[in-house]
């Protein structure tokens, strides 16, 4: 496939391939993408895969971005008639995966559309045109030929409302669009270097999946009806073939470790109002990095018991405005009704606007909440342009301080119950003092950290332990640049109770400090002893941690006649 001028600049390349027995798959490869959905960063790009089934009868399974609108039509002709397709499946809506649904009709009048009632629902409103439909749920087969039995199976919620998951029974492949992917862009067909792309499906899930941890328990459950699965046809990244069962086994555990907590906050959205769906993933994201449950639930199309039941239930409630007008706006009105109804005054509550082009007003809703007694865990969000990188760690940032906020009693509890002789013993490790400062985009991150360790010798690396509910941590994933910037003894006070102070949601970590910039881009504390300019090279998750390892790139002494800060600690269970 020779792409044109344009494409070539950006670098979208298509790749055509057998994977099973009468299936093939076209790989959209998207190898430049750098932000992604809730707009975290992509270190490698990433693909859009969809896929070509010939039994008697001919299906394909979801298409592929807007942006490869010509490569991905060219390619399917060239594979098969578009005329003679029987079956489009419809794994979930998302325009990364349906964006060529309409241009696909075009070509294939007769041919039914496959997908949940969800999908079904939402794909009326984004094509505008009537088309052949088939609503399935678990369990419903399509019968192909040539031993082709399509299952399918719900899973809600992964991470839209509509995501369905397809098996087929012939080449025991399973076919999972956004489930068991990863943002990653490679000729590798298959994953066939498992330690390369760990990071990236770890970092998949954490964003995408992790706040959904109970519905993916969910489908897991459920794909226990299904045949063996010889291979995973995800919708992004490289097909799981060779580690496909382990992998799926990570996202039962990950998923098992997130849910092991009795404290959940619901989080409610629209998901094709707005950015409505995203922003919510971004407060989401940073709630679960404290280890706090989410459950998300779209306020459109849910039984209202059921937003009831999760409302009642769940300890912190967060809301991003629906429309105020529409054909959803009643619907919404009454889900907004129910949430209220069902909230106490042991509760939190944050909101959100969602940015579309007339959200329900959000102060009256509040000033509610406020007269139930309903206490404020954030400051809410109020959006006056199209959202930003800035604003999207604002969203994870205000998860993070709700999800903190929920769990600070049982931290104060855990740190008087443990004083034992262990505990002191651990506390006699001692370590420096040192401050991360980070830079992305328009995005700065700051924090204290006293876990460092020279880690390696050529290169130069140093490990850093990071804490989960860090809101610097989205800043230090793999390919990211910081500075380690080491405090001096007897000099480091200031310093050091600017950035232990709580920052609120997006507030600038470096007012009042005099900074430089690193040929890295971050920021150099001007009152630090040295600095040092890294760049990550790999995180190790560990319980509570991340475990960064990065490669040191320059660094600098500002007095060579100083001594490093030291830390000492009584006890080992808390800084």
């Amino acid at each position: 496939m020779v792409a044109t001028a344009e494409q070539a600049q950006k670098r979208l390349t298509i790749q055509i391939a057998e994977v099973a027995a009468d299936t093939t798959v076209i790989r959209s490869l998207d190898w430049d993408r750098d932000r992604f959905d809730i707009e975290f960063g992509l270190q490698n790009g990433t693909t859009y895969n969809g896929y070509i089934i010939r039994g008697d009868k001919l299906a394909i399974v979801d298409t592929s971005h807007a942006k490869f609108k010509q490569l991905y039509l060219d390619a399917l002709t060239g594979q098969i008639d578009p005329s003679q397709i029987d079956y489009l499946v419809i794994s979930h809506t998302e325009p990364d995966h349906s964006g060529l649904v309409k241009d696909v009709l075009a070509m294939a009048p007769n041919a039914t559309v496959v997908g949940s009632k969800v999908a079904i629902q939402f794909l009326e409103g984004f094509i505008h045109q009537d088309f052949q439909r088939q609503i399935v749920k678990s369990g419903d087969k399509i019968d192909l030929g040539k031993d082709h039995v399509l299952e399918f199976v719900n899973a809600p919620n992964l991470h839209w409302p509509d995501t369905i998951l397809t098996y087929d029974w012939g080449t025991q492949t399973l076919f999972t669009c956004d489930v068991f992917g990863l943002h990653y862009c490679s000729d590798d067909l298959f994953d066939v270097q498992l330690s390369a792309i760990e990071p990236d499906y770890r970092f998949y899930y954490d964003c995408l999946m992790g706040p959904n941890a109970r519905s993916v328990l969910g489908a897991i459950k459920r794909m226990k009806n299904l045949g063996e699965v010889e291979t995973v046809a995800n919708g992004h990244g490289p097909l799981l073939r060779h580690n496909a069962h382990e992998l799926i086994q990570r996202y039962h555990d990950w998923s098992v470790s997130q849910t092991k907590g009795e404290t959940v906050v619901a989080v409610f959205y629209v998901s094709d109002y707005g950015y409505s769906d995203r922003l919510s993933q971004a407060i989401a994201h940073g709630i679960t990095k404290t280890g706090i449950a989410v459950e998300m639930m779209d306020m459109i199309g849910e039984d209202q018991q059921e937003i009831r039941e999760l409302a009642e239930r769940a300890a912190g409630l967060v809301i991003a405005m629906p429309p105020a007008a529409g054909d959803k706006a009643t619907e919404a009105s009454t889900s907004l009704s129910t949430i209220l109804a069902s909230a106490n005054d042991k509760q939190v509550v944050g909101l959100l606007e969602s940015y579309g082009s007339d959200d329900e007003p959000l102060d009256p809703l509040l000033t509610k909440f406020r007269n139930l007694g309903v206490t404020v865990a954030f400051p809410s969000i109020r959006i006056k342009d199209n959202p930003d990188e800035a604003l999207y760690q604002l969203c994870d940032e205000a998860g993070t301080d709700l999800g903190q906020f929920l769990s600070r009693e049982k931290s104060i509890k855990k740190r008087k119950s443990l004083d034992s002789d262990l505990d002191k013993a651990i506390g006699r490790i001692s370590g420096g003092l040192y401050i991360i400062t980070a830079q992305k985009s328009d995005v700065k991150g700051a924090m204290l950290a006293s876990w460092v360790s020279q880690a390696s010798f050529e290169p130069f690396g140093v490990s850093i332990a990071v804490a989960k509910d860090r809101a610097i941590e989205s800043l230090m994933q793999v390919g990211d640049r910081f500075v380690l910037n080491v405090l001096e003894d007897g000099n480091y006070q200031p310093l050091m109770k600017h950035f232990l102070k709580r920052f609120k949601p997006g507030q600038d970590r470096f007012e009042g400090i005099e900074t430089r910039q690193a040929n890295n881009g971050a920021p150099i504390l001007a009152d630090a002893l040295a600095y040092l300019e890294c760049e990550v090279v790999s995180r190790m998750d560990v319980p509570d941690h991340w475990i960064v390892y990065s490669q040191v790139t320059d660094g600098r002494v500002a007095k060579t006649e100083a001594r490093t800060a030291v830390h000492h600690r009584k006890v080992g269970n808390y800084y």
